[in-house]
């Protein structure tokens, strides 16, 4: 019986447009994106450097992208959080019928430009809707990390068996799955979180 419901941030809510920030960045004169620039971005996403640190590992880098536009192009992915999922999410934690937990990968640049875009209110609204509000950088751990899932399922004692967990991101969804959580591997283009309950495994819960 499902009676937790794990859901990613990025989206799943908030949309987002992933080739963004390489668009970005090669726009402002950076030839590609390197393994070594994804290593630190991955720190940055587990809190493991402060932001300063970051925004400075490419401007030292490349002199003639100013913090500021690196920081644009750096938040470029983040875009609008229809209000229909913000309803959504909403009714269901009025109905409290099951226990809400938001599970995200991402960093403080990017939570700052998410409250930017839908306003302090909404995100606030928002956050108040979950018994749990995990973000990465936040944690110091990140997916598809098993020790992320497992901190959770601790953390709140819970059943993987228990748990539905919702991502757009394939990695994370099977992690998620080898520790025995069910999950559902959204697409973004094709599906809404809003439509959940379509899945069979509640007709059974």
């Amino acid at each position: 019986m499902i009676n937790t419901l794990i859901f990613d941030f990025g989206d799943v809510f908030i949309n987002l447009d992933k080739a963004a920030i390489e668009r970005s960045l090669i726009n402002l004169g950076v030839p590609s994106i390197t393994e070594d620039m994804l290593q630190t971005a991955m720190q940055y996403e587990k809190g493991l450097i402060k932001t300063e640190e970051f925004v400075t590992s490419l401007t030292t880098k490349y002199p003639a992208i100013s913090a500021a536009q690196f920081k644009k192009a750096w938040n470029a992915i983040i875009l609008d959080f229809p209000e229909y999922r913000l309803e959504f999410i909403e009714n269901l934690s009025t109905i409290k019928k099951y226990n809400l937990i938001l599970l995200s990968n991402t960093n403080a640049l990017h939570i700052e430009q998410v409250i930017e875009n839908m306003s302090l209110y909404r995100y606030e609204r928002f956050k108040s809707c979950f018994d749990r509000f995990y973000l990465s950088h936040e944690l110091s751990l990140r997916k598809p990390d098993a020790s992320i899932y497992q901190y959770v399922l601790k953390e709140n004692q819970l059943e993987a068996k228990s748990c539905f967990f919702v991502d757009d991101t394939r990695e994370n969804t099977q992690a998620a799955s080898q520790l025995g959580l069910h999950t559902w591997n959204i697409d973004p283009l094709k599906e809404d979180v809003i439509n959940l309950f379509s899945n069979p495994i509640f007709s059974k819960s």
